[in-house]
This record gives structure tokens, sequence and C-alpha cells, in this order.
């Protein structure tokens, strides 16, 4: 009886630890099996102590109504847009650049009625050279020169060689010298006294003494020239200083004054002819101008000149006002209701 019992309680055992291992492995299947944390040293520390990090930073959603809970509002995503400039296309240079082509128009056509002008005086006083000399009368009204300028005249009646006058320095085929200009007398009126350009003598001939043939005192002459207008004084060249015997231009007033002449002017002229003009060098003897006019007449190159600036900034305008803009920096969309 006493083994019998016992035999009986090795079997329950037996039973419950079967029975034990299939609940267990039961739980394993139901039930995974949870990762354990592994905490270092540092994270025991300060777990406790670190705190927690806010989800959002977003400020709390205000009670008040918001502009999408009215049916009537509009996105600006659907609101229309329009094409803007950013800061300005042109600047203050595109007036100065409009301006350029009208002022150059203008001042080319006025060189167009200069040169019809300028035109129509050379044409008047090559007329007057092409006639016949006329005699000079005794007085000249200095007021009517101007009206004969060019025209060609002869004279008779003595120099005063004692009141001869250099003007220079001038050049002359690359040699220095100065024009020589001397009083003529006429007759017994002393008032008839005009002033005579024998023209140009080389610097080594300023000294009368070294050009014997050309002062011959109390010989009579017979002058033929152009009856010229007073010189105009530009601003480079200085003042004459007759006190010392310097004259830079021929001022006619002041060298009328001078001399007790009238205030005419008279150039004398010669025929061209390289010899002459040899024989005239080498022994000093003044040497005329031609008869010819000498004024300057470019007023056809300041036209080309003017039109051709007022056509090209034209074109410069017109290609700065059409160019077209740059699509980065140059048009952005903005919304009308922004």
């Amino acid at each position: 009886m006493a083994a019998s019992g016992s035999i009986f309680q090795c079997l329950l055992r037996t039973s419950q630890q079967s029975l034990g291992k299939k609940a267990v492995a039961a739980q394993r299947i139901i039930l995974p099996r949870q990762p354990v944390p592994r905490f270092t040293t540092a994270a025991r520390f300060t777990s406790k102590t670190t705190p927690r990090r806010q989800f959002t930073t977003s400020s709390k959603r205000r009670a008040s109504a918001q502009p999408g809970d009215d049916p009537n509002f509009t996105s600006i995503v659907d609101n229309p847009s329009e094409l803007v400039r950013t800061g300005r296309r042109h600047g203050k240079g595109l007036i100065i650049l409009a301006i350029i082509p009208i002022t150059a128009l203008f001042l080319g056509t006025w060189q167009v009625y200069r040169l019809k002008w300028k035109t129509e005086l050379i044409a008047k006083c090559e007329d007057r050279i092409i006639r016949d000399p006329l005699p000079l009368p005794p007085r000249v009204d200095p007021n009517a020169i101007a009206d004969f300028d060019y025209r060609r005249v002869y004279a008779e009646g003595v120099y005063r060689h004692d009141q001869e006058m250099l003007i220079g320095p001038r050049m002359r085929e690359g040699e220095q010298g100065f024009m020589v200009v001397t009083p003529l007398e006429r007759g017994d009126d002393p008032g008839a006294k005009v002033l005579v350009n024998r023209g140009w003598v080389s610097k080594k001939f300023a000294d009368q003494k070294t050009r014997p043939d050309s002062v011959r005192p109390g010989e009579k002459v017979r002058v033929e020239g152009m009856l010229r207008e007073p010189w105009k004084k530009n601003m480079f060249t200085p003042e004459n200083r007759p006190d010392i015997g310097e004259f830079y231009f021929p001022d006619v007033k002041q060298m009328a004054e001078l001399t007790g002449s009238q205030p005419v002017w008279i150039e004398q002229t010669i025929v061209p002819d390289i010899m002459t003009y040899y024989d005239y060098e080498a022994r000093g003897i003044p040497i005329g101008r031609v008869a010819e006019v000498n004024l300057r007449n470019n007023h056809a190159q300041y036209i080309f000149t003017w039109y051709g600036l007022a056509a090209a900034t034209s074109i410069m305008f017109w290609l700065v006002v059409k160019k077209p803009s740059n699509s980065i920096t140059k048009r952005v969309k903005m919304n009308k209701g922004w």
C-alpha cells in the first residue's frame, strides 16, 4: 500500500512538470519576448533629471475666428496676379540719352544754314577778287570795309619805314619769320595814310639793315592788294606790347593810332611764281600773299558729324527702351490683394 502510494505521487509529479512546460511554451508563442532595455551608467544617473522634449513649438490655437472660417474667404493662391518689374528699369541716364539726338539734330540743321551762308560768302569774295582793282580813295569809311572785303585795290605813295612793325612769329614752310607791316603815306594829306601788310620775311631779316633791297626811304611805290576787315584776336594769343615793339596779332585800330593812319588794312599780293619766291626770300624782300579766298568752310563735315551722332544715339535709345526684360531679376509675380 505504501509502495503504490509512492508510485502515484511520482506519476502526479511527472504530469505536472509536463503540463508546466507546455504552458510556458504556449505563453512564449502568444506573448513575444520583450527586449530588455540596457541602461548605461550615465543614463542611470541622468534619466531621472533630463526633462522631456516638447513635441511642438507652435503656439496654442487661438480661440478667435480664423480667416478660413469665413465662407467668402479667398486664398492668395486663388487671387489673380499681375506681372510687375522689380525696381526701376531706367534711370535719369535715359533722359540724357533722349536729349542727345534732339540736340544733335538741332545742331546739324543749324550747320546746314551755316553752310549755305558760308558758301554764299565765299562766292561773293571770289567774285570780288576776279574783278579789276579799284583805286583806293584818300579817305575810307571803316564801316564800309566789310562790304568790300577781299576787294582788290591799288594805291600809290611812300612807305614810312621808320614806322615799320613786325608781327610774329609766323611760320612759312617750316621756317620762322614775321609779317612786315608798313604805313603807306599817300600825297600831302596825312590823314590818307593806310596800313599795308607787305608779306613775310625770315627771322634772320628782322633787322632792316639786313635787307636793304626792301627798305628804300623816299621811293614812290604802287601797292596792289586786297582790302581786308580787321583781324579778330583769339583767346590764346597774347596782348601786343607796342612799348617794346612786340606785336603778336594785327590789331588794326591799335596800329593805326600808333602811326597816325586810317584803320584800313591792305594785304599786298603777288603773282605766284616759285622763282620769285626764292629771289625774295634770299634778298629779304617781304613775300606777299596770293590773291585767293582763304575762308575755311568745314560746315559739311559738321553736318555729317551732328546728323551721324543724332542717328547713332537714336538707335541706342531705341535699343535701351526695347531691350527684353530679364525673366529672373526684372519680372516677379505680385498678388493684388497682398
